[in-house]
């Protein structure tokens, strides 16, 4: 009975990893196969025209999509600023000073809830938050839905990595006579430091590749902007209008840009990866 059982046990155990192993093998074979596919597309699109030019009319060969990009950088730049102070605060009260109290779990919650929410239901809140006030489509809108994104992630991550440091060196530092706001900020946000920035970079390489909300906010421009408070060229809206149209220079220029934004996303999350790495050797 014992020799049956142990028999089963193992077949079990053997199967669960055969067909873990094929999942990680299926998984990394499809990865590498989109990487190759728009590799062997967009690198065609990426020239000195696509990097200097603004988009040409509708049918005409040429431009590039130099405002998209500049869009794309401006918008995620206000989201980081927007988001970053809020969510590292939030995650040192979690972390630090709410530690074990009701309302710290209130917002973890709502943390954690955020970060399930669709893109989409964001980018329809923003809508009626801020596009219908204002009465139009804005680039500042689109920012504060890429913050509102980004702001879970910062959380999360930031009490993470704030609970990763050793409570003795917060009670070395306390003995020494440093006051609580001094151990936070001299000795644990230093200790944490690497890993707040890998928060940091995942959340950007998180909102890098949204479309959805900026349809509803930012929606998008053939032109330069002279203005944040009108629509604001970006790249992922960009490419979904170039995939949809019949022209095959725009559809070229697509897979340029999802090109360009897969290196990026790829990039940040290999420099988080490391930077990740480091933190926990350090720790």
């Amino acid at each position: 009975m014992q020799s049956c059982s142990l028999k089963t046990r193992k077949a079990i155990d053997q199967s669960v990893k055969v067909i873990a192993s094929l999942s990680a093998v299926i998984g990394l074979i499809t990865i590498v196969w989109i990487l190759l596919t728009v590799t062997g597309r967009g690198i065609g699109a990426l020239n000195l025209k696509f990097f200097t030019e603004v988009p040409t009319p509708p049918g005409i060969p040429g431009g590039g999509l130099v405002n998209a990009i500049v869009g794309t950088v401006i918008m995620t730049i206000i989201a980081a600023v927007i988001s970053l102070p809020i969510g590292l605060l939030a995650g040192t009260y979690l972390a630090e000073i709410g530690k074990g109290t009701r309302f710290a779990e209130v917002v973890r919650f709502v943390t954690n809830i955020l970060i399930g929410v669709p893109s989409i239901i964001v980018g329809i809140f923003i809508y009626a938050l801020l596009v219908v006030p204002m009465r139009g489509f804005s680039g500042y809108a689109g920012a504060v839905a890429l913050a509102v994104i980004m702001l879970p992630i910062v959380v999360r991550t930031t009490e993470d990595m704030l609970n990763l440091v050793p409570d003795s060196l917060r009670e070395s530092a306390l003995a020494l006579g440093a006051s609580r706001w001094q151990v936070t900020l001299n000795v644990v946000f230093r200790s944490a430091k690497r890993g707040l920035l890998t928060g940091v970079l995942l959340a950007v390489a998180r909102v890098s590749g949204e479309t959805a909300p900026l349809l509803f906010t930012a929606l998008n421009s053939a032109y330069w902007f002279s203005s944040l408070k009108e629509p604001l060229a970006n790249l992922t809206v960009t490419i979904f209008n170039y995939a949809m149209s019949p022209y095959q220079d725009w559809q070229q220029k697509a897979w340029g840009a999802s090109l360009l934004i897969t290196v990026g996303v790829l990039f940040l999350t290999i420099t988080a990866r490391l930077i990740m790495k480091r933190q926990g050797k350090q720790l």
